[in-house]
């Protein structure tokens, strides 16, 4: 199949239309009305900051429902030993560039200057947030997604002390449960995400999710 190229107007291809590995169309732009329709249509831009912007639409999804978390038993235990804390939105800017940075010196960063400038676009519009955990006052580990009506999609996390992200995984989890979110996109699978309940859903599933969480 042709990957679509996008010009100035505010489209995106029907997302079936996506290749097996998930590439949809290239080119485009960062601005917050198209992150918002690729969003809630589940398309998400990731690239390298010397390529075009690449736009994906894996249809093989890996969601975590916010009431199935999985926390293991040495979490839970670690959990009850210390005293844990959350901060929403303390500073969405430094928590994205602590993903960021996190990555830029082990396997390299999708997270560059223009997709923090996009994304924090996002957050002054009230579509993105950022949690922190803290563990015994000192700061263990974050992450930040995009939010839109009862769907979040996760975008990075990072940890800086044992269990850190896997906290704030905890944190986020709780925090949607109680607002009666529907799913946590995380968009590609991974061990770490999978151990913490993480599952692979049919497109026509991961569709309806979009469709009952998301008014369009």
């Amino acid at each position: 199949m042709p990957v679509f190229k996008l010009d100035s107007s505010i489209t995106f291809p029907d997302p079936a239309l996506a290749e097996p590995n998930g590439l949809l169309a290239v080119g485009g732009d960062l601005c917050v009305e198209r992150l918002l329709l690729a969003y809630s249509h589940g398309i998400f831009p990731w690239y390298n900051k010397e390529d075009p912007i690449l736009w994906w639409c894996p249809h093989r999804r890996f969601i975590i429902r916010p009431g199935e978390i999985h926390v293991s038993h040495s979490l839970k235990k670690h959990m009850k030993k210390h005293d844990i804390k959350y901060a929403l939105n303390r500073d969405f800017a430094a928590t994205m560039h602590k993903c960021r940075l996190k990555r830029e010196f082990a396997e390299g960063t999708w997270i560059h200057d223009e997709m923090e400038k996009a994304y924090g676009r996002l957050y002054e519009e009230g579509y993105a947030l950022a949690l922190e955990a803290f563990v015994d006052g000192g700061l263990a580990g974050g992450l930040y997604g995009v939010c839109i009506g009862r769907c979040f999609f996760g975008e990075s996390m990072y940890s800086d002390l044992e269990n850190g992200s896997k906290l704030a995984l905890v944190g986020l989890a709780n925090l949607l449960k109680a607002n009666d979110f529907l799913m946590i996109d995380c968009q590609f699978h991974t061990d770490h995400l999978e151990s913490m309940g993480g599952t692979f859903v049919e497109y026509d599933e991961y569709c309806d999710l979009l469709e009952k969480g998301i008014v369009h």
